[in-house]
């Protein structure tokens, strides 16, 4: 199921819709590389294309991830 998450990121009220497993699998990353998630979203939202959307953005990171093409 997509849930839309709230998040704060510099500064700024911004929300995600992910899928749980994504969420679940993005906080397993920022505890492992201990690291709050507000600041891991920050940066892969500074690091995605421009006109992307974010919730995709994390999608792919998180895919990525789990494939060993670490970001």
């Amino acid at each position: 199921m997509i849930v839309k998450r709230s998040i704060t990121i510099r500064g700024h009220r911004t929300s995600i819709s992910i899928e749980d497993a994504f969420w679940i699998r993005l906080q397993a990353i920022a505890g492992a590389r201990a690291q709050p998630i507000a600041a891991l979203v920050a940066a892969i939202d500074a690091g995605r294309e421009p006109g992307s959307n974010l919730s995709s953005a994390v999608r792919l990171f998180v895919l990525d991830e789990a494939l060993g093409r670490h970001a």
